[in-house]
């Protein structure tokens, strides 16, 4: 495994680039652990029942991708050792090295993680639902961490439809490339809002009745249940792109709204 330095990208951002060869890198952007409140509040606009209720859930630290997967990525990793499944090496829909993978499942997002840890030796994996908000949310409270509305300026989402205040804009009706906005959040990560929905570890869940606390993936009996989705697409009306919003999809299901990015756990923690 090649030694993992972590480096300063800026004020508060720390990151490292993982190798996949010929000359494709993933950056790996290190999330500060903290207590926060996921979930959304009864009074924000057009939420859902399964948003609820509010509670406190303590994220360790970890580290997780600063952008989508892109299909650059994605070949590079489809090219190594098969640990389960076949992955197919081009299944996006809208072609681009640097737009996200999309029509990937879920155990093919698993897969790529899977055959990702081998090459590294470090282990990744599809982020926990409660990282992913958390990592969204970057210290946030409002329904996006840009703040109360979103607008085409910021993300790419069904920009023709408005959330609260917000103005109209254009509905692109196709994905872009992740570094299409160059806007970070406060933890420097990119692209949580719209673009493509992202696969998360957990099994869908109708609320977060005694869901776990500790930021870990909440699991059932039933392997092939519904896993959930999170952050909305491009084609999503800004609601379904809130900080909060969950959606979710069997896992065999693939669509050209639907991609996925990495977590993984920082070294000596």
């Amino acid at each position: 495994m090649a030694e993992l330095t972590i480096r300063q990208r800026t004020a508060t951002a720390q990151y490292f680039t993982e190798d996949l060869g010929n000359g494709v890198g993933l950056d790996m952007v290190l999330v500060p652990g903290d207590t926060f409140l996921m979930g959304s509040p009864e009074n924000e606009p057009q939420r859902s029942d399964s948003e609820g209720p509010q509670h406190e859930v303590t994220v360790s630290t970890f580290l997780m991708g600063r952008y989508t997967v892109t299909q650059a990525q994605w070949r590079a990793v489809a090219a190594m050792t098969q640990v389960k499944i076949e992955l197919k090496s081009d299944p996006a829909n809208f072609k681009g090295d640097n737009r996200p993978v999309e029509r990937v499942s879920w155990y093919e997002a698993e897969e790529f993680c899977e055959r990702l840890a081998v090459h590294t030796r470090r282990p990744y994996r599809l982020p926990s639902e409660a990282q992913w908000e958390y990592a969204c949310r970057a210290g946030t409270q409002t329904p996006f961490y840009f703040g109360q509305t979103l607008t085409d300026e910021v993300a790419n989402y069904r920009a023709t439809s408005t959330y609260k205040n917000g103005p109209k804009g254009k509905f692109l009706e196709e994905t872009v490339d992740v570094t299409h906005f160059g806007l970070a959040n406060a933890y420097g990560l990119c692209d949580m809002h719209g673009n493509v929905d992202e696969w998360c570890a957990d099994h869908w869940h109708g609320s977060y009745d005694k869901a776990p606390t500790d930021g870990s993936p909440w699991l059932s009996q039933d392997s092939e249940a519904s896993r959930v989705l999170r952050g909305g697409s491009w084609i999503s009306s800004p609601w379904v792109c809130r900080s909060a919003s969950r959606v979710y999809g069997l896992p065999g299901y693939r669509d050209s709204y639907i991609g996925f990015r990495v977590s993984c756990e920082p070294p000596g923690l």
